[in-house]
């Protein structure tokens, strides 16, 4: 299964290609943005290599890699992206808006738009993220797309999770009240 594109109010989530890379190589410039993840901002080679190894998908056949570039609509252009790693019924998301884009509400728009796709899939029950405790914006983010934290913990970083229903069906999932 490959992902499929979705929207948001402002936002088109498209699968992520290898022809993003240039374009998300000016968005993902900064290197604040690695302030909590770590690393360095990539050239466009280096993202093509990175993308074209994301599309070709995960070595394990129970996985599946998921990457979408978030579109403006208003100006068309790229404002950064999300994605989420599916496993049966869980999937670990991320997300990443550009700091030229930041403080518009764009990454709780496209987390919370992605929560919603993945639970509107027949397959995914359990939404998850890893969040650095220091880490306030993306938290509201997090809380933004209903994840709530739990008492867990992953290479340092707290894990924020929101469940359904097994029952809930697909477009309607119902929250268990359980994180």
């Amino acid at each position: 299964m490959q992902a499929e594109p979705f929207s948001t109010a402002r936002l088109d989530a498209l699968p992520l290609d290898v022809a993003h890379a240039d374009e998300m190589a000016a968005v993902l410039l900064d290197p604040a943005l690695h302030t909590w993840t770590g690393g360095a901002p990539e050239d466009a080679g280096a993202l093509r290599a990175r993308y074209a190894r994301w599309s070709a998908g995960s070595p394990d056949p129970a996985e599946l890699w998921w990457n979408w570039v978030l579109r403006v609509r208003t100006d068309g252009c790229l404002a950064g992206y999300v994605q989420a790693t599916v496993r049966g019924e869980r999937a670990e998301v991320a997300w990443v808006v550009g700091t030229r884009r930041q403080g518009r509400g764009y990454a709780k728009e496209a987390a919370a738009g992605l929560v919603r796709h993945l639970l509107g899939r027949a397959a995914v029950r359990t939404v998850v993220a890893h969040i650095h405790p220091d880490h306030a914006a993306s938290a509201a983010v997090a809380s933004a797309a209903g994840l709530r934290p739990v008492d867990e913990w992953q290479d340092g970083e707290v894990r924020w999770r929101r469940d359904v229903a097994p029952e809930a069906a697909p477009g309607r999932a119902a929250d268990t009240g359980q994180v």
